[in-house]
């Protein structure tokens, strides 16, 4: 009787490379014009009644495999190890959510480009995941410019393009409305958890949870707009179960497309940085005679 055949092992998962794959010997053959080195950033933070503290990360794991298969082989991008834990004192009174003190994460960040720049690396993206650390990365981004020269480059998943393989914007398939309103928790990040941990994500929970933005939108024509003021908030200030958007419209599909465009989006822009001069940094001043 015939032995049952042996079920093939999967395929390996394509993974960028891990700055700590290293040895400290290969330092010497990097080629700093064409060298990046990706500072992967998360947080771990509540995400409402449906979704884990993970979120953040997961998306950050996905979009990043998502971009390998994208790059070339000789495209040299090395991946620091992710920071799980960033910015969210809007989200700490939620128990479960772990932040930084602004000034610890701008250290943090700061020596960790430092360490970079001290490898004989010039390139560095500050790759991120959460909304709340936009400001930080523009502080920490010109930090790192001043102090070490580094050419710095800080970029977010959800402001990269996100193009299908036929090149119809993603965006179309998510309401006008989900998109202004919809700043956690929503249809876009329950859709993309969906995708990639769909055991983590408890659907009973997940219904549209509406914005108090939504509200001042309409009775407010400055506060309200979205342009002229920017509250300072507390997640529980816009909506107090945590998650802000409409998590019950979200699908598995839309999750999956979401990841694989974002990831379509990072090997472009990592392949255009890894492409662009270091003569971008200009050492000082040329005034006319």
């Amino acid at each position: 009787m015939a032995s049952p055949p042996t079920p093939s092992a999967p395929a390996p998962r394509l993974r960028l490379p891990r700055w700590g794959d290293l040895c400290t010997t290969d330092f010497a053959a990097l080629d700093p014009a064409r060298t990046v080195a990706v500072l992967p950033l998360a947080a771990t933070e509540q995400h409402g009644p449906h979704l884990p503290l993970s979120v953040d990360a997961d998306i950050l794991d996905g979009v990043l495999d998502a971009a390998a298969p994208h790059l070339p082989g000789d495209c040299p991008v090395w991946l620091l190890p992710p920071q799980a834990v960033g910015l969210s004192p809007e989200h700490q009174r939620f128990p479960g959510t772990l932040t930084l003190g602004l000034d610890t994460l701008v250290r943090l960040w700061c020596d960790l480009g430092a360490s970079v720049a001290r490898a004989g690396v010039r390139k560095l993206l500050l790759f991120n995941t959460h909304g709340g650390h936009t400001g930080a990365m523009d502080v920490v981004g010109r930090e790192l410019r001043s102090r070490h020269d580094l050419l710095v480059y800080s970029a977010s998943w959800f402001n990269l393009p996100l193009l299908d393989e036929q090149g119809q914007d993603l965006n179309a398939r998510i309401p006008a409305e989900e998109h202004r309103f919809g700043i956690h928790g929503g249809q876009v990040e329950t859709a993309m958890m969906l995708a990639l941990r769909p055991e983590l994500v408890r659907r009973q929970h997940a219904r549209d949870f509406a914005s108090t933005s939504r509200d001042r939108s309409r009775q407010c024509p400055l506060l309200g707009n979205g342009r002229s003021a920017k509250l300072a908030w507390q997640t529980q200030d816009y909506n107090p179960q945590g998650a802000v958007g409409n998590a019950a419209a979200a699908d598995a599909d839309l999750g999956r497309a979401l990841v694989d465009a974002a990831g379509r989006g990072l090997a472009q822009l990592l392949r255009e940085f890894s492409a662009l001069p270091l003569s971008t940094l200009v050492d000082g001043p040329a005034f006319l005679d």
